[in-house]
């Protein structure tokens, strides 16, 4: 789901199937999940040309705006914890706006809950 998310949040959203196949492409424990040490495996598969030009993780590495065996690996991991940084950001002002869109709606609810009550009493003052 995080790959997913990351993906779409750089502007190269990825299909399930196309998510599986990425994990799978450099999943050298076979767990079905990225380590930050196949994180980094991208980018150096990358660098030396062995991703497929239409795979989903040669578009991540094309977004990516660090070169590994530049930076190295510290600089890469820092470059990805302020990548990861500013997403749960953007991530807890989305929840921020969802919560007051989820306020605004329980309080419209409680309003139609109480103008029906008053309807009933007052059709019970009036007979």
């Amino acid at each position: 789901m995080e790959l997913k998310l990351m993906m779409e949040k750089l502007g190269a959203p990825q299909t399930h199937i196309g998510l599986k196949n990425m994990i799978k492409e450099v999943d050298e424990d076979l767990d079905s999940k990225l380590s930050f040490r196949e994180f980094l495996l991208i980018f150096r598969k990358a660098a030396a040309g062995e991703l497929q030009e239409d795979s989903g993780l040669h578009a991540l590495a094309r977004l990516s705006e660090i070169d590994v065996s530049t930076e190295g690996v510290k600089g890469a991991k820092s470059f990805f914890e302020a990548k990861a940084q500013a997403m749960t950001e953007a991530s807890r002002f989305e929840e921020e706006i969802r919560a007051e869109q989820e306020e605004k709606k329980k309080q419209a609810e409680e309003l139609k809950q109480r103008k029906a009550a008053f309807k009933e009493l007052q059709s019970a003052f009036a007979q």
